[in-house]
């Protein structure tokens, strides 16, 4: 792997500063109509200059005034560009880091006959079969199909520990770019080049000037009539000025334009969107279109699978109840003998749990004497014999049989503890040799630790959570209880998530779901945000909007997180710059007008030092307003779970009012340094 060295911030800003001139392009800016009036106002007062500079009997403003005003509108527009240009700078610098993961390496490709071949990685396509050693990395998108293997995905989803993929299981799904470690694996192959999810997110980032979203389609269209509204409000002010005997000229009329227009969000709505997607690729989740990540933010229900999501997947031995007469270590020696060779999650649990617990009880001498009986699912047991002596270990049915194959008696209490284990939502197992049964272990889906916690957050944040199982009710009703959860749907099929999210949908609910499987792919479509696991399976993650490269189910919270941020920032940004708006419209229009009009010096409630540095304090303000903004766009204004009443009271109480002060601040201290200086 060859290594790559990150693009330093610094590089970032100079390369977009270098791309936000090359974007001073009429064609370009039209694109956002409130920075292309001002690229036009910055045309305007350029020519004007000129045409001053030729011919001063035809100047109404001084040089410098007209000078300056141009700079700062300039200015302004390149700044706009700078946002943009440095949201997609750092989602770029992300992009290349993952391009170098994607390598051209040799590739070990197996024909039908078992030939293998050495081919690069760039000529594999779909449904070939390669076969991966440990140490290499894996070339492409695929579905293991023979083999485990240890997997560090570091590179990828920048969790350090690495995980257990395997054939015909729900981890079966490996990402390019990432290494085997142990073993090998023999993958079919099942994307061709540049359809992989390393490809994808490379291509989402680099294509950062992508289409606009619902939401920012109807900003743009509310800036449009605001700004329509400001130029035809500024078009009657040169009658108004001739009838006032106001000397008030084209720059003036053109500044006073841009600093009503609401700029600031004008000039940094793009880079919001663009940072929204690339925080979300920070947090190692791809979404497939920006409109994803808005609707992340608005949704209103959410159904989340139990298994894997809310508790561990693999239901975990917490308890063993022996027999009567039957010490706990005897019990345990046989649980563990005849575990061996369950090599289900829940034989590997039971394993551990004796071995942690109880200690040791298989020396390599005895393991040679006994002969293990693997699990099976018709006969759902496993055991070991050894001299005409057995012992079985499995679901207290299968038990009960071979006790009674055996003669054996069935003391009552295990079959009452059995029962209540059930009613409990826990599974009970019953071990027994061939003289008596020993008695039960307690296995129970654990459920993860702190989602209880994160349940809560979602509910403060106004989102309605469903846990969804395949479990009976009394199971899903304990774990429903214990994680925290709002409602659950039990014995759930394939066709049940779908109703249930067609019923939320009707009620007028934006509803999201999150899966791994080819069972959940019809319910991942439906929903208005499907987020698919990157370790799930071909179906699901075509089928969804948004896959995590984690494989972390429980990040749903961390997504809605970066959807209601987005939104936030964007509506923040917004009332900041209409409310702005007002504070310059009180810096501007008394200065223009006191000398015609005295009695509007009540209205110059800032007390600047003439129309001359009211109109420059504005304009310089307006510039660099959009440049001390430019980081609050991209990090994004921090969320705190609360209610829409009080986060929308929240936020016009610090970025409305805000909006007004600041701007009276500003431009007073502007003004103050003009006049200090000397230049008006």
């Amino acid at each position: 792997m060859i290594e790559f060295k990150p693009q330093s911030n610094r590089g970032i800003i100079l390369e977009s500063l270098g791309l936000s001139l090359k974007r001073l392009n009429p064609v370009y800016l039209a694109k956002n109509p409130v920075m292309f009036v001002v690229f036009i106002g910055g045309s305007l007062t350029t020519l004007i200059l000129i045409r001053d500079y030729f011919s001063s009997s035809l100047s109404q403003e001084p040089l410098w005034f007209t000078g300056s005003i141009a700079f700062w509108l300039w200015f302004t527009v390149l700044f706009s560009n700078a946002a943009e240009a440095i949201a997609e700078g750092k989602g770029k610098a992300h992009a290349f880091s993952l391009k170098a993961l994607a390598q051209t390496t040799i590739a070990r490709r197996v024909h039908d006959n078992g030939e293998e071949e050495f081919v690069p990685a760039i000529q594999l396509r779909r449904d070939d079969k390669i076969k991966i050693l440990a140490t290499e990395f894996i070339p492409a998108d695929g579905e293991i199909i023979e083999g485990i293997a240890s997997i560090d995905e570091s590179a990828i989803t920048g969790e350090s520990a690495p995980v257990i993929r395997e054939s015909e299981s729900d981890m079966s799904s490996v990402i390019a770019g990432t290494r085997v470690l142990s073993n090998s694996l023999l993958i079919r192959i099942t994307s061709n080049p540049g359809e992989s999810f390393l490809d994808q997110m490379i291509h989402l980032v680099l294509a950062a000037k992508r289409q606009k979203t619902p939401n920012e389609i109807a900003l743009q269209i509310f800036l449009i009539g605001l700004t329509l509204i400001f130029l035809i409000v500024c078009s009657t002010l040169i009658p108004f000025a001739l009838y006032a005997k106001s000397n008030i000229s084209l720059t003036i009329i053109v500044s006073l334009l841009v600093c009503l227009i609401p700029t600031t969000i004008g000039g940094l709505v793009s880079a919001i969107g663009i940072s929204g997607i690339e925080r979300a690729l920070r947090k190692n989740i791809l979404a497939m279109s920006g409109k994803a990540v808005e609707t992340a933010g608005d949704i209103d229900v959410l159904l989340l699978d139990k298994t894997g999501t809310i508790t561990l997947g693999n239901r975990m031995p917490v308890e063993l109840i022996p027999g009567e007469n039957v010490d706990v270590k005897d019990l345990a020696k046989a649980l563990q003998l005849s575990s061996y060779a369950d090599h289900t999650p829940e034989g590997r649990s039971i394993l551990e749990f004796v071995v942690k617990k109880y200690g040791n009880f298989i020396t390599e001498r005895e393991i040679e004497k006994l002969t293990f009986i693997p699990f099976s699912a018709e006969t759902r047991m496993s055991g070991c014999d050894i001299e005409g002596y057995s012992i079985r270990k499995g679901a207290s049915s299968a038990i009960q049989k071979f006790a009674e194959r055996k003669g054996l008696f069935i003391p009552p209490e295990c079959t009452q503890i059995a029962e209540q284990i059930g009613r409990k939502g826990g599974t009970p197992l019953a071990v027994a040799d061939s003289t008596r049964v020993l008695g039960i272990v307690y296995l129970k889906d654990i459920v993860k630790p702190g989602i209880r916690d994160r349940f809560q957050r979602l509910k403060a944040m106004g989102v309605h959570t469903i846990m969804i199982t395949g479990d009976n009710f009394f199971t899903a009703q304990t774990i429903a209880e214990e994680a925290g959860v709002d409602t659950f749907l039990a014995e759930a099929t394939p066709e049940h998530k779908l109703d249930r999210i067609r019923q939320e949908q009707a009620k007028g609910f934006l509803v999201a779901m999150t899966g791994d499987g080819t069972n959940d792919a019809p319910a991942l479509a439906q929903a208005d945000l499907g987020i698919a696991m990157a370790s799930g399976t071909p179906a699901a993650k075509e089928a969804a909007n948004m896959v995590d490269l984690d494989s972390n189910p429980t990040k749903i919270l961390e997504i809605i997180e970066i959807g209601k941020q987005l939104l936030m920032t964007r509506g923040c940004l917004t009332t900041f710059s209409i409310a702005s708006d007002v504070a310059k419209y009180f810096a501007i229009i008394p200065a223009l007008f006191i000398l015609s009009i005295p009695e509007l010096d009540a209205l110059n409630i800032m007390g600047l030092g003439s129309p001359y540095s009211a109109v420059l304090s504005a304009v310089i303000f307006n510039a660099l307003i959009i440049v001390a903004l430019i980081p609050l766009a991209l990090k994004g204004v921090k969320y705190r779970p609360m209610g829409a009443k009080n986060l929308l009271a929240r936020s016009l109480l610090i970025y409305g009012v805000g909006g007004i002060l600041v701007p009276f601040g500003g431009i007073k201290i502007i003004d103050t340094i003009l006049v200090y200086i000397g230049l008006v």
